[in-house]
């Protein structure tokens, strides 16, 4: 991809997903708590590595997912994420490249390992997460590229990778270049527990250089600590430009302006995996936006995305979006 042809750039943690099919047994037996999401070290990440089936290993991340989104509608996407120079960071790169994703972020020759994160999927498709976030976490202002920012129609930064100071001093730098080239800014507030530690600077960070928000209903009631969802929609509202509200199978909310839109979910079969539901919702609406087919369709796109994603294990789409949203009629 040509430099200075950005859609939408990402930044976030750059994590490899090992996927496996699990019973209620394994997870019991690793002593794991089913739906939760646990920090591990190396030490038990090889534990649960040695212990699992097959899987499936794929570059993954929140911003990640997003990005390789975008590049299946057939947008230009650009992602950012600290890896290590070692086996892993090389799956990672390599598998974010053949995605169509342009990945130029330089890998650390020392250091922690590349981040790797286990997601055990039971018969009923809920997900139970352990990350070891190694090398992801060490994302810093040098690894902002003043270039691809300034190109980039929309950056969107996720709130994952908002724990550590020098990733803060990023996305600031990164929000800054944005906005004086006249270009779009936008957060995923990625987990209540997120917000829940960041809430302050959340809001002063949404508040000050943020143009778009995604969020769940939960996040936002957290953010603005009220379990009003129309209280929460009204506050966000007014911090930025776009809230953009996921409601599970109630649908969407955009509010933008004056206007406030109700999308439907797209009603699937069965349930099989639902993580990366609200990456991919980001990337069909991220995707239509920058394409300038406004907020509805835009979010029509973004739960045509989800839909596609939660029907099957994994967080990448398993079919061609773009070929996916014409058959549907919105492209």
């Amino acid at each position: 991809m040509a430099r200075g042809e950005v859609d939408v750039l990402t930044i976030g943690n750059a994590i490899v997903d090992v996927i496996a099919k699990v019973d209620d047994a394994f997870v019991e037996r690793n002593g794991l708590v089913k739906g939760s999401m646990n920090l591990i070290d190396e030490a038990r990440a090889e534990e649960l590595y040695n212990s699992m089936g097959p899987a499936i290993e794929i570059s993954g991340g929140s911003a990640g997912n997003t990005a390789a989104g975008v590049a299946s509608f057939g947008g230009k996407a650009a992602y950012f994420g600290k890896i290590k120079a070692d086996q892993l960071g090389g799956i990672f790169r390599h598998d974010m490249r053949a995605q169509g994703v342009q990945f130029d972020s330089v890998a650390a020759t020392s250091g922690p390992a590349t981040a790797r994160s286990f997601i055990l999927v039971t018969p009923e498709g809920e997900r139970t997460m352990n990350t070891y976030l190694g090398a992801c976490v060490h994302l810093s202002e040098n690894d902002v590229d003043e270039k691809i920012v300034a190109a980039a129609k929309v950056t969107y930064m996720e709130g994952y990778l908002w724990d550590r100071q020098e990733a803060k001093e990023a996305f600031k730098l990164a929000a800054k270049i944005a906005r004086k080239a006249g270009k779009l800014t936008s957060i995923t507030l990625s987990d209540s527990f997120c917000v829940e530690r960041h809430r302050e600077s959340f809001l002063d960070l949404i508040k000050n250089d943020i143009d778009i928000v995604f969020a769940n209903e939960t996040e936002i009631k957290s953010l603005y600590l009220t379990q009003s969802f129309d209280g929460a929609l009204q506050a966000l509202r007014k911090d930025c430009e776009t809230a953009v509200v996921t409601r599970s199978a109630a649908g969407s909310v955009v509010a933008h302006g004056e206007a406030v839109l109700v999308i439907p979910a797209i009603a699937i079969p069965c349930v099989v995996d639902v993580t990366g539901a609200g990456d991919l919702y980001a990337a069909g609406f991220l995707f239509g936006l920058t394409q300038g087919i406004g907020h509805a369709r835009s979010a029509q796109l973004g739960s045509l995305a989800a839909a596609e994603v939660i029907s099957h294990v994994g967080a990448r789409p398993e079919v061609n979006l773009r070929q996916h949203a014409k058959e549907a009629g919105l492209l």
